[in-house]
């Protein structure tokens, strides 16, 4: 089958009495490089399962792009992939990047341009430590905060170049570019979010060093979430958060943060609560425009791609997190209670200090959702 050929796999049929769903929720499947193809299938398989539980259908649609495509045709998909993923309702991504590809290929190849094409410019990270796995860092036990990423401008634009390229004057010039729209529609998001959790919103800058576009970042959060019921602001140093986060995980609520900032300070709280391969993230276009993508945080991992040891917890959470935003929030949480279940049971993958492999894991979190036992 050509690589720019799509594979549809549909699971439509409620398999305890052969009934046709009444729904059916369409979803592009992007399995990607590295572990990417290990773990989207292992998430796929506990979400048909709470699809059928709940009484509705998921039909996946498989886009064979990533690394491989890149080496046979240059891009890491065609030139019409961004208008067929438009077609679905949502995007389930594995992961991205390949050892000998650069990362300016693969991640401008495929990653970030979804994002701005279907303005998903919410990033969304919930961080939390899970049963089971211990944390690292002291007090840590009852982490339980979102990040809110701005995902499309900020210091990941375009705009820029290099001069003198190979010379001794050579230059490089990267731009950050924050506008008020951007700001204030990613902020709104995450004051809506804290009114329905415990309230707080902070706000993480860089406003005594970076002189032009941190002020102007405080400024437009603090206008948006004036007069807020509910809603609690404090503005904090990135430097200063980083350290906080360790030495105080559990004071936080909803961070709000720029597309640098988000992104580094996801991967150390998801460290801090146990590790990053259960980190789930979901870019989100709130206004349901375009479709939202949902992926873990953890990367390809080529050091252990193709061993069977992938730890599948943070596909399976960010496909948890792609069943609410389609209107299924209660299996969302019958995903979430059955790996945390077998997480608690002491089933775990070697990053987490366990000997499971991603089949025995995945098999034991099938068992909580119903799966028969397999004949063998």
């Amino acid at each position: 089958m050509s690589a720019n050929t799509p594979r549809t796999v549909t699971a439509t049929t409620d398999r305890h009495n052969g009934i046709t769903n009444p729904r059916t929720h369409d979803v592009a499947v992007i399995a990607g490089d590295g572990i990417g193809r290990e773990v989207v299938p292992a998430a796929i398989r506990c979400l048909d399962l709470a699809a059928a539980r709940h009484g509705f259908g998921l039909a996946w649609t498989e886009y064979d792009w990533g690394s491989d495509h890149y080496r046979r045709h240059g891009a890491m998909m065609p030139p019409d992939g961004l208008d067929r993923l438009h077609a679905h309702d949502a995007i389930f991504l594995g992961a991205v990047g390949a050892p000998d590809i650069p990362d300016t290929e693969t991640l401008w190849g495929l990653l970030i341009p979804i994002r701005r094409r279907f303005s998903q410019y919410v990033n969304l990270r919930p961080v939390r430590t899970l049963p089971g796995v211990p944390s690292p860092v002291r007090g840590a036990d009852t982490m339980d905060l979102v990040i809110v990423r701005e995902n499309v401008e900020g210091e990941y634009s375009e705009v820029g170049g290099r001069i003198y390229r190979g010379e001794p004057a050579e230059a490089a010039i990267q731009e950050a570019v924050f506008t008020r729209a951007g700001i204030t529609r990613v902020a709104a998001f995450a004051a809506e979010l804290a009114a329905g959790r415990r309230g707080l919103v902070t706000s993480v800058t860089k406003s005594n060093g970076i002189v032009h576009t941190m002020p102007f970042w405080d400024e437009v959060v603090k206008q948006t979430l004036a007069g807020r019921p509910g809603v609690r602001l404090e503005k904090i140093l990135v430097d200063a958060m980083a350290a906080k986060l360790v030495l105080a995980p559990t004071a936080f609520d909803v961070i709000v943060a720029s597309n640098l900032f988000g992104d580094i300070l996801s991967d150390l709280a998801g460290a801090i609560a146990g590790s990053i391969g259960v980190a789930p993230s979901a870019n989100l276009n709130p206004e349901r425009d375009h479709p939202s993508m949902f992926e873990p945080v953890h990367g390809s991992a080529p050091d252990i791609a193709g061993q069977g040891v992938a730890n599948p917890v943070g596909q399976m959470w960010a496909g948890a997190m792609m069943l609410d935003h389609l209107g299924e929030p209660a299996a969302a949480a019958d995903v979430v209670a059955a790996f945390e279940a077998v997480l608690a049971a002491g089933v775990r993958t070697p990053d987490l200090g366990g000997t499971a492999g991603t089949e025995e894991f995945t098999d034991a979190v099938a068992r909580h959702l119903g799966e028969a036992p397999a004949q063998r």
